[in-house]
């Protein structure tokens, strides 16, 4: 990497958890690609603060994970229709002040999708009914899968995330009918207090064929392991973080990563 001048673009994340899984995949290639860029992680409880900031300082580009994805939408000045169609941002890029918000969930979601070779016949129940789900469940339709239950408790999102693309929605799993494909979308899992949490119990999993959990950090969640451990066709939040990120990173910088460069930036933004 560059030593640290001037002239350098600095690129960012915002998520209530950070990891260092986006800082360390977009260093490694920009130290690889020879560009003078620079990535951080941040966390922030002062969102229209920090919006400001990327504006004001001519941060050049900036991820957006949980739970700011749907409340960033008000403070920036475009947004593509990836991001419109769901309601949800993932990608901002600063062009002279102007910030203009995008999704790449989306993109790399029906990317998964498509590359697992998921039937679309399947039954899916999908846990969750933020930003990210927003994401997820608008790529299941988009893939033609016609079968799909949203479990959600939260009694404004989730029966709104369902009804705007026509799937059913559930407050308590076992409400739900069987299910072929398990998704998981919320922070159960996730690195911190809920890391421990199975998302789905045990005979759902046993029931299924296909298990997806988006969480990312760690990409060995509990459903993950358990979903191996029942021999099930597993997706991965890894998986997910790849793609996005190697499609966030064109958009900072221009330059378009090989697939090797993605696989071999993930693997190392996950070393210990």
């Amino acid at each position: 990497m560059p030593i640290l001048n001037k002239d350098m673009q600095v690129c960012m994340s915002l998520a209530a958890r950070p990891s260092n899984i986006g800082t360390r995949f977009h260093n490694f290639l920009y130290d690889e690609l020879g560009l003078n860029f620079l990535y951080k992680a941040f966390t922030t409880t002062d969102l229209p603060g920090a919006v400001a900031g990327i504006r004001a300082l001519g941060i050049r580009g900036c991820s957006v994970s949980m739970p700011f994805k749907e409340a960033i939408i008000p403070l920036v000045d475009v947004i593509e229709e990836s991001a419109a169609a769901i309601q949800s941002v993932n990608t901002v890029v600063n062009d002279d002040g102007v910030l203009t918000a995008s999704n790449t969930d989306y993109e790399a979601v029906a990317s998964l999708l498509a590359s697992h070779d998921v039937d679309r016949a399947s039954r899916v129940l999908l846990r969750g009914s933020g930003g990210m789900a927003k994401a997820v469940t608008a790529a299941f339709r988009g893939a033609g899968f016609e079968h799909l239950t949203v479990v959600a408790r939260n009694d404004d999102t989730g029966p709104a995330l369902a009804a705007q693309y026509g799937y059913e929605r559930v407050a308590d799993e076992r409400d739900a009918g069987a299910a072929d494909v398990l998704v998981n979308v919320t922070p159960l899992g996730m690195r911190g207090d809920d890391e421990d949490t199975l998302a789905f119990v045990d005979d759902r999993i046993a029931a299924a064929h296909t298990v997806f959990d988006v969480v990312a950090f760690p990409s060995e969640t509990p459903l993950v392991r358990a979903g191996r451990a029942a021999d099930k066709h597993v997706i991965t939040g890894a998986e997910v973080i790849a793609l996005q990120v190697a499609r966030q990173f064109e958009r900072y910088t221009g330059v378009a990563l090989t697939d090797d460069q993605v696989r071999r930036a993930s693997e190392f933004s996950r070393a210990e």
